[in-house]
């Protein structure tokens, strides 16, 4: 079931990487490089000093884009770039600037489509969005199109912007600090209902200080790392350049890399984490406060700019610094977890071993060693120094004395003990493995902070990093969840949010206390869908944002008050 999802959503996602790139190259050109020429008046707006209160809508510029940057700013900006360059080398990170520069115009043209045809309700709410300038703006024949991306933005918000949030919380609070499961759902769901039960205003008064406050935290700490290597940026940076369009070799445990495997897994998490043409980010700028739908779309691209070139590229120049993306370290995994491979086989770029280079047959375990010449693969790189264990009395560790293992092309099916009784859930392997996702991005911190100041400064590395996923998660579950309920309110009517959003919160509780591999590839999969309809509107509408853009700027721009950028 788990490899027929991932196989879907893989596919979902190397699909769509040539028209969303695509798509942001078209809207780059036919908008005339607007993410560089109109940079400045972006941060204007920003700053507050166009906002009219008697404009029409909910938040004001700052909320709108603190509750968009919410919602992207997340588990992407810490476990995906570590994923990135985990499976694509340095040179991912290169291609991750790439999606962001594209997608600022791709954002700038959601959120001006999104400000143009939103819809205002008799309570003087609005809800705007993809759904909405799909079928007003490509007309009513287009409308099954809107549906389609409604539907699955519900999936997804229950998924990627919600379980997968609750999940990876929970599970680092467990692996850091031993909090059961459940205790972190309970506060998860308790603080989640606090915000979202009071609709956008509410999600945009708590972003507008949520998200500065923790973007500033993690910065400044991945900053303080990358001084402390000042000396190695330069030589990082050419090795990104030089990596995105060269074959990485092998380095340490890493088994190297194609231009390929850079291109797809770069433009792969820089998507996910900026979300551009993902129609997401334009639900919630289409809330804001104003009644110059362009003024929008200027802040709306700075929200990759933030993201990715900011965010993720510290998160990447800390993981990179530290050498910890190549080096391998202890790890405890599942024993049923590794790929048997011929003990003289060469791992293929991004880890893979070749087919014929895959075991088959009977191994035999004794003192926890595999007596047979034969190499164990696991995450992009060998395992070593391993020994096959289960947990004893008082959850120490006991060596398996002897074991007989079971192999198919592979994959290890079964593992039986001397009395022929199965260890499958009860053996573990002790071993040294490459890290990836926010465990790696969690390992850089630790080992350079170890390094420079002792071990246990390094233990406040890694803490840092959990600081910054629990807010980062509670932020983007907020966010996802006012894009779910107004997807809701597309395809359902107003009086059914509530029961959307108590829903929601009952799920946070639930996935903090499940595996969710299974919800990874389906939330893949939603985003993918919801892509899909959205990248049409965006090419077919393309000549009016065009339109628009030009009468905004021929026009002089006058401020109306100060700056006020925390103003609630």
């Amino acid at each position: 079931m788990q490899e027929w999802i991932d196989t879907i959503a893989g596919g979902f996602a190397t699909w769509l990487i040539l028209p969303l790139i695509g798509t942001g190259i078209y809207l780059t050109w036919r908008l005339r490089l607007v993410q560089m020429m109109h940079f400045k008046h972006s941060w204007r707006v920003i700053a507050g000093i166009y906002d009219d209160p008697n404009d029409t809508g909910d938040v004001n510029h700052l909320q709108a884009l603190s509750a968009a940057l919410s919602a992207t700013i997340g588990i992407g900006n810490i476990a995906g770039v570590a994923t990135a360059i985990h499976f694509g080398g340095p040179g991912a990170l290169f291609w991750m600037w790439v999606t962001a520069f594209l997608g600022m115009a791709t954002k700038f043209s959601e959120a001006t489509l999104a400000m143009v045809y939103r819809k205002k309700h008799k309570d003087g709410s609005v809800s705007g969005g993809p759904m909405y300038y799909i079928e007003k703006g490509l007309g009513p024949k287009w409308k099954s199109l809107a549906v389609i991306f409604a539907g699955a933005t519900i999936i997804s918000s229950f998924g990627t912007g919600n379980a997968i949030q609750a999940f990876t919380v929970a599970d680092s609070m467990r692996a850091d600090f031993g909090v059961p499961p459940w205790i972190t759902g309970i506060v998860l769901a308790t603080l989640v209902a606090l915000v979202i039960l009071g609709g956008i205003k509410r999600i945009g008064v708590v972003a507008s200080r949520l998200v500065p406050f923790m973007a500033a935290v993690y910065i400044l700490a991945c900053m303080f790392v990358i001084g402390l290597n000042i000396g190695e940026v330069p030589a990082t940076f050419a090795t990104i350049f030089h990596s995105a369009f060269t074959p990485q070799g092998a380095i340490g445990g890493f088994a190297g890399s194609t231009f390929f495997l850079a291109l797809l897994w770069g433009v792969r998490r820089g998507i996910y984490s900026n979300e551009s043409g993902q129609g997401s980010a334009p639900i919630a700028h289409a809330a804001a406060k104003t009644e110059e739908p362009v003024r929008e779309g200027t802040v709306a691209m700075i929200g990759p700019f933030i993201d990715t070139l900011v965010i993720c590229t510290l998160t990447g120049l800390t993981i990179l610094l530290s050498g910890a993306w190549s080096t391998p370290f202890p790890q405890l995994i599942e024993a049923t977890a590794p790929t048997v491979i011929l003990a003289d086989a060469q791992l293929l770029p991004g880890g893979r071993a070749a087919d014929e280079d895959l075991f088959s047959g009977e191994l035999t375990v004794r003192h926890g060693k595999i007596e047979q010449d034969v190499a164990l693969v696991y995450s992009n790189g060998f395992l070593g120094k391993h020994n096959f264990i289960i947990e004893g009395p008082d959850d120490e560790a006991v060596t398996i004395l002897s074991a007989r293992l079971e192999v198919e092309e592979g994959k290890i099916l079964a593992i039986y003990g001397d009395d022929n009784g199965s260890l499958d859930d009860l053996a573990l392997i002790e071993g040294t493995a490459l890290q990836n996702g926010s465990v790696l991005t969690s390992q850089a911190f630790r080992s350079v902070f170890a390094k420079h100041f002792g071990e246990r400064a390094g233990r406040l590395g890694s803490w840092i990093v959990t600081f910054g996923v629990f807010l980062f998660a509670i932020s983007t579950a907020i966010s996802w969840s006012y894009y779910g309920d107004r997807a809701v309110v597309y395809l359902f009517g107003q009086k059914h949010v509530r029961v959307y959003r108590v829903i929601y919160v009952a799920v946070v509780f639930l996935a903090s206390n499940l595996a969710l591999a299974v919800v990874w590839g389906f939330g893949d999969i939603a985003l993918s869908i919801m892509a899909t309809p959205n990248l049409i509107a965006l090419v077919l509408l393309a000549p009016k944002i065009v339109a628009w853009k030009k009468e905004y700027f021929a026009r002089d721009h006058q401020p109306i008050s100060k700056a006020k950028w925390f103003k609630a």
